[in-house]
């Protein structure tokens, strides 16, 4: 039997697909995943612990290595202003050198695994490899330097005293970073959270399997299973089983959590389907634990904790440096937005203030991101005494509500532009799924209890404008068929975004306003 391509195909390609199919499938009905569970004391007091946000290992060895990189290069032109007599004339070649061998230092430190957490936790061990990566970078450079520059031993002192006050750097840098990672493992700060799924001894092997791992960076959150204590017990491997999967989603929205590990066999593969399908609406990653199976997939589709496997089944969509850098877009495209758009703000304001009684803006609680509550800012659009804060009736046309004023307002979308405040606030991204109140409805029918799957929308921040708006898919939600339109776009968002896409729909959104069929 051939076990490197059909197994993977069934088990892992078509789990994603019929999951896929599912959730386009059952289009009513309460959709898996969104049903409610209260926590228990327990499972509240643990969450309660994680309730703070923790630090990416990969946000972290990403800032150490441009700290390294500057840090270097800026050595390298300390020795050129502070060591050398009359070196001007060589500046240019000294800021061209420092700048390719910086590079090449940090390369050479990836190459050689100087920048994996565990080589960061212990700096003594590992500082034959970083002092080797340095040396081979300067000896690179001095071999070019030598080959390829006439009168390149003129620069013999500069070469010489860059390596060794860049060497000393490291030494002293590399160990105090590995204290404070140490430091920070210790307090819970920097680590992947993790929650097994499933119970029992498939459960309690791969714990153990974890805990044997010299450079473990998963922190075990607890145990969720909806078995009872005959199959799966209440403690496992000294940790507690906190409750069942409804209750496991509650969790994750409360608790800062970054891996689920479903811990069954990949036989089982109907009720892996089931858990999914009630899990998928989390922004975490979603790993099947294979250190006990037999089969053996491609390496691509493993992820490995130290050296167990997993199964790469979903991952956490805009995570680590994609989320650093769509918050820089989001930063510098709203300054934007406020330097061009200052006199829309002021013509807004006192149009309302003056056109009829009350304050000039409106707050409204909505969804965000992983379901949290946010107060959403807009230009007040309704005569006050008839506002509805929590959106359970829908604006329709000629609603008696709407001021002249807010209707030009709302059909221009001039009303959203306060949500830019929220956007610097970190409560929203320029480019995202619309929030949507919280008590929205479609004929007395929540959002999520007409659209399977909806509360994934919430697995990333959600925009002033995104991809389902500038499609048309805008204003007043009056059927079924247009709130899921509208998720089944933004989902489409979240599975294909990149800064490009984002650029796209914002330079769009302008011209698709022009269409307010839709907008009252």
């Amino acid at each position: 039997m051939n076990q490197m391509e059909k197994p993977e195909k069934f088990d892992i390609e078509g789990l994603r697909r019929r999951l896929s199919e599912g959730t386009k499938a059952d289009k009513a009905g309460p959709p898996a995943g969104a049903e409610e569970a209260e926590m228990n004391p327990l499972a509240k007091q643990i969450a309660t612990q994680f309730r703070e946000e923790n630090y990416s290992p990969s946000i972290v060895t990403g800032q150490l290595r441009l700290l390294e990189f500057v840090s270097l290069f800026g050595i390298g032109l300390a020795v050129h202003f502070f060591l050398l007599i009359d070196s001007s004339p060589r500046l240019l070649a000294e800021l061209f050198l420092s700048l390719a061998g910086s590079s090449v230092a940090v390369l050479f430190l990836q190459i050689s695994d100087g920048y994996q957490v565990s080589a960061l936790r212990t700096p003594l061990r590992t500082l034959p490899r970083i002092a080797g990566s340095w040396t081979a970078a300067t000896a690179l450079i001095a071999v070019a330097l030598f080959l390829f520059r006439p009168g390149g031993f003129d620069f013999r002192d500069w070469l010489v005293s860059w390596y060794g006050f860049g060497l000393a750097f490291l030494f002293v840098e590399r160990n105090l970073v590995g204290f404070g990672i140490r430091r920070w493992a210790r307090n819970g700060i920097m680590e992947r959270r993790a929650v097994v799924v499933g119970g029992g001894k498939p459960a309690k092997d791969l714990i153990r399997a974890l805990e044997q791992q010299p450079d473990n960076d998963i922190r075990i959150c607890g145990i969720f299973d909806d078995r009872g204590s005959a199959r799966s017990p209440d403690v496992v491997a000294g940790y507690p089983k906190l409750g069942t999967i409804a209750e496991l989603v509650e969790f994750a929205r409360f608790a800062h959590i970054d891996m689920l590990i479903i811990s069954l066999p990949l036989s089982a593969e109907d009720r892996i389907l089931h858990l999914l399908k009630m899990l998928w609406v989390l922004p975490v990653d979603i790993r099947l634990a294979a250190h006990s199976n037999s089969l053996r997939f491609r390496p691509r589709s493993y992820s490995h904790v130290g050296a167990v496997p997993m199964l790469d089944i979903l991952d956490k969509p805009i995570r680590d440096w994609d989320s650093v850098a769509k918050r820089c877009f989001d930063i510098f495209f709203s300054i934007i937005a406020l330097l061009l758009l200052w006199p829309v703000f002021i013509a807004a304001a006192i149009a309302v203030k003056t056109t009829s009684k009350g304050p000039v803006l409106f707050v409204q609680k909505r969804h965000g991101f992983n379901n949290e509550v946010i107060n959403v800012l807009k230009f007040r659009s309704m005569y006050t005494e008839m506002s509805d804060p929590t959106a359970r009736q829908a604006v329709t046309k000629g609603d008696p509500r709407v001021t002249p004023v807010g209707r030009f307002l709302r059909k221009s979308s001039i009303d959203e532009l306060p949500q830019i405040f929220n956007v610097l606030r970190g409560d929203l991204s320029l480019v995202g799924p619309r929030p949507h109140a919280v008590l929205a409805q479609t004929h007395n029918r929540n959002y999520s209890e007409v659209v399977e799957g909806y509360f994934a929308r919430h697995r990333v921040k959600p925009g002033v404008t995104g991809w389902a708006q500038i499609n048309g898919w805008r204003g007043e939600i009056d059927n079924d068929d247009k709130i899921k339109f509208r998720t089944a776009y933004d989902l489409y968002y979240i599975e294909n975004w990149s800064l490009l896409f984002d650029l796209k729909i914002l330079f769009l959104t302008p011209f698709r306003l022009l269409n307010t069929e839709n907008a009252y």
